[in-house]
């Protein structure tokens, strides 16, 4: 391969790449870890003009546009396709990928990203304001056995929705149920 083919291959390569802004489980490094295999670089970031719900009989946040509203999370950056592949099953139907800009803290940088944003914009459930810190010290332990029982069922050749792959892991559990409504996670 020559200089100049190798170029574009970098190139075409880095195009390939993609950020995506996190702001629930997925700012959680183990978790993040469970589904890609490794820990991309990040950034914390400010997404202005949306808030982060809590979600009735569920752990996991969901954000939606709020005027004058600001969440602050951060950039997982180098995001291959196949790893957003995977991101974007993990975070199911009740979430749509969509393209949002963010500002980076400690500098006046802003990037257009990726997010996963609640697909149920009048979604009665949501209700205040979600707690990464609590979530850490009271639920993220079972999160990441779930994750890695949802990665272990994604790598079967024929694999159950994400919905299914939880349901079977709670049954398994002894009976030990926390989500009491359908399953889903969150970036």
């Amino acid at each position: 391969m020559s200089i100049s083919s190798s170029v574009v291959a970098t190139q075409s390569q880095a195009r390939s790449l993609h950020n995506v802004f996190v702001y629930g489980s997925l700012l959680a490094d183990d978790v993040v870890r469970v589904l890609l295999k490794r820990i991309p670089s990040s950034s914390t970031a400010i997404l202005h003009d949306f808030y982060r719900f809590s979600i009735k009989g569920r752990v996991y946040p969901a954000i939606l546009p709020v005027e004058k509203k600001k969440i602050t999370g951060r950039v997982l950056q180098g995001i291959t396709a196949l790893e957003l592949d995977v991101l974007d099953t993990f975070e199911d139907d009740e979430y749509e990928r969509s393209d949002v800009e963010v500002f980076f803290m400690g500098s006046s940088e802003k990037s257009r990203v990726h997010a996963y944003i609640w697909s149920n914009k009048n979604d009665p459930n949501l209700y205040g304001d979600w707690d990464f810190e609590e979530w850490k010290r009271v639920h993220m332990n079972d999160f990441i056995k779930m994750t890695t029982g949802f990665m272990e069922e994604l790598e079967l050749p024929e694999s159950k929705p994400r919905v299914a792959t939880y349901e079977s892991f709670f049954q398994q559990d002894g009976g030990y149920v926390l989500f009491p409504f359908s399953v889903s996670m969150s970036v």
